[in-house]
């Protein structure tokens, strides 16, 4: 090992043990850190004190509607993919109060919270979710109008970002240009080879991060086998698109077209495969809420029961409940049809139009948890006409 702090794009090798050397040098410099972790079933964020909480050994199989655990001898560190949880969950949670006020002597003082900004290191984030987080930040930080409380988040961010090493059935991040491998945005990066970490520093903050542990300079040959390891993924997916159905009737994997997207679906308001959704769509909500870049929220106000304090709070909300557009004669989109094409054009077309960028990373997210399993690469080639 060598001191001092490593350069930016440096590549070193750690024993994997060796990770548990940052988490503790993330503690001391103050920060709470968070990683995947088996709850209920799923691989979601909690709190990480030690490698030894990390799901070693367990992958996940996801296909539409369906999302299960098993644990194998042969599974690695990271083989999961990703769960129900995202960035979204912590720089923009669910609740978040935006303005207080207190009744003193007849009159209403309102303030509004002081975001100071708590530094969070995320351990595990995939380059899909780092895509989306680019994508929140147009939405939040770009424009006239900046989020003071997702701003202050942001700044205090670390991201040790994990290179995926497989790929679930309803993952498409090679279509959209977001994954399987880590580009930009992390502050440290992973490939995890069959005996060690390959780690790879994104920020001076991250070379800074990185001296806690016991590294050494990576070899050529383990150089070699970090960029096979993203190449390969790569490369799977796209076979299993273009194979498309399995033997057992069962996709093997996703893909979305995405040359003249938007033109397609604004071009296809009508098209009768609306009618087709709206047959399936519950209008639940689960796939904006698993969402990694959907960002709608709503704003009600809560009082105690003297009526001497008030709360006005943010609350995630969803463009599939009907309150979402209700103006004074009721709610715009009515159906279920007209709220689907609402989501769907928006996150793939309009979204140019408002942020310059697509609003969809291929996490696959949507697919999984959508109760009836409707899947939007399958909807958009339809719409193209292809076979679905």
């Amino acid at each position: 090992m060598t001191s001092g702090r490593l350069p930016i794009g440096s590549y070193v090798r750690i024993e994997k043990p060796s990770l548990q050397a940052i988490l503790e040098r993330l503690g001391r410099l103050g920060y709470r850190t968070i990683g995947p972790q088996v709850v209920d079933g799923a691989i979601v964020y909690a709190g990480l004190e030690s490698v030894n909480q990390l799901p070693v050994g367990w992958i996940d199989h996801q296909d539409g509607g369906t999302y299960r655990l098993e644990h194998r001898e042969d599974a690695g560190w990271f083989d999961y993919v990703v769960g129900p949880q995202s960035l979204k969950n912590y720089l923009f949670p669910s609740e978040q109060t935006v303005l207080e006020g207190q009744r003193v002597d007849g009159k209403w003082q309102l303030h509004s919270p002081q975001w100071a900004g708590e530094p969070l290191a995320v351990v595990g984030v995939r380059s899909c979710e780092i895509k989306a987080l680019a994508i929140q930040d147009r939405v939040f930080l770009e424009g006239p109008y900046v989020d003071p409380a997702y701003k202050a988040r942001r700044e205090n961010l670390f991201v040790l970002g994990v290179n995926c090493r497989r790929a679930a059935a309803t993952c498409f991040c090679h279509s959209m240009r977001a994954g399987p491998g880590l580009n930009s945005g992390y502050d440290l990066g992973l490939t995890e080879l069959d005996d060690c970490f390959v780690l790879e520093v994104g920020t001076k903050r991250g070379g800074d991060m990185a001296t806690a542990t016991d590294w050494t300079p990576c070899s050529l040959d383990q150089m070699r086998q970090a960029v096979a390891r993203v190449r390969q993924v790569k490369e799977s997916m796209r076979r299993r698109s273009e194979e498309a159905i399995s033997s057992d009737g069962s996709p093997r994997g996703r893909h979305l077209e995405t040359a003249e997207l938007r033109e397609l679906l604004l071009d296809n308001l009508e098209h009768p495969r609306w009618d087709e959704i709206a047959k399936r769509c519950l209008a639940c909500a689960n796939c904006t809420m698993v969402c990694p870049t959907c960002f709608c929220s709503s704003v009600d106000d809560v009082t105690d029961l003297l009526g001497e304090k008030v709360r006005r709070r943010r609350v995630w909300s969803s463009c599939f409940s009907a309150e979402h557009s209700q103006m004074s004669a009721g709610p715009v989109r009515q159906s279920p049809k007209a709220r689907y094409r609402q989501w769907l054009v928006h996150k793939l077309a309009t979204w140019w139009d408002q942020f310059d960028s697509t609003g969809c990373v291929g996490c696959g997210r949507c697919i999984t948890w959508c109760p009836v399993g409707i899947d939007l690469t399958e909807e958009v080639a339809a719409i193209r006409g292809e076979q679905a």
